[in-house]
């Protein structure tokens, strides 16, 4: 039984911060980025963040909050993107460097996060009907995806539309897929690669980092 209050690094949340940050969030949803989609035939390109984007009267991209405070791991920091921020929210925020930018931008964020393998996740806060923040998360510095995979937090609030199903005539067992999955859905087990697809959230690390693509999204049953 893992403590509640065990910590992994000297910044590290207790679990009971992870509960707290947890009650605050109304859904966080996981975003892949250019991968396949079996049940749709087509390439996602990131169209319904685009949308979105497109939508907003204003996007500011900064520091992950996350990151630039508990400093755990050496991923990118720019990556979050807030949107219809208040006038005074680069004045208010200045400590985590926001800036306005173009829809182009904050794709281009969004593309980098992944390829350094970082899980995107939309967040509506409690309160809040909209989307905003997106943010591109990793495990050892993230609320929500901290809180999942150590304790299972937020299991209630963290969803995917996707799962990832594998093409085992395809695979080599190479263990790279095993090495980019942040929901621990995938180990070696005696040199083979095993799958959990209960433990998978669909956020596409496996499918673009995988050398025979032998993996691919699909819609969730």
């Amino acid at each position: 039984m893992v403590s509640g209050r065990m910590q992994r690094y000297p910044r590290d949340y207790t679990e009971e911060e992870l509960k707290e940050q947890a009650a605050s969030i109304e859904k966080a949803v996981t975003l892949p980025v250019n991968v396949e989609v079996e049940a749709e035939h087509r390439v996602l390109d990131l169209s319904e963040v685009e949308k979105l984007l497109r939508g907003a009267k204003n996007i500011v991209l900064q520091d992950c909050g996350c990151r630039t405070d508990k400093r755990n791991c050496n991923s990118p920091l720019d990556t979050c993107i807030s949107l219809d921020v208040e006038d005074d929210y680069v004045e208010r925020y200045s400590q985590y460097h926001p800036r306005f930018v173009t829809v182009e931008e904050a794709l281009d964020a969004l593309r980098r996060s992944h390829e350094a393998g970082l899980v995107h996740m939309a967040y509506v806060l409690k309160g809040s009907d909209k989307v905003s923040p997106i943010c591109s998360c990793c495990p050892c510095c993230c609320h929500t995806l901290g809180g999942f995979t150590r304790f299972g937090i937020s299991t209630q609030v963290l969803t995917s539309r996707l799962v990832a199903e594998d093409d085992d005539s395809k695979c080599i067992d190479c263990g790279k897929c095993v090495e980019r999955c942040v929901f621990g859905a995938r180990a070696m087990v005696d040199g083979e690669k095993s799958y959990d697809a209960a433990r998978c959230f669909g956020c596409g690390l496996c499918v673009s980092t995988c050398p025979t693509q032998a993996i691919g999204l699909k819609e969730r049953p």
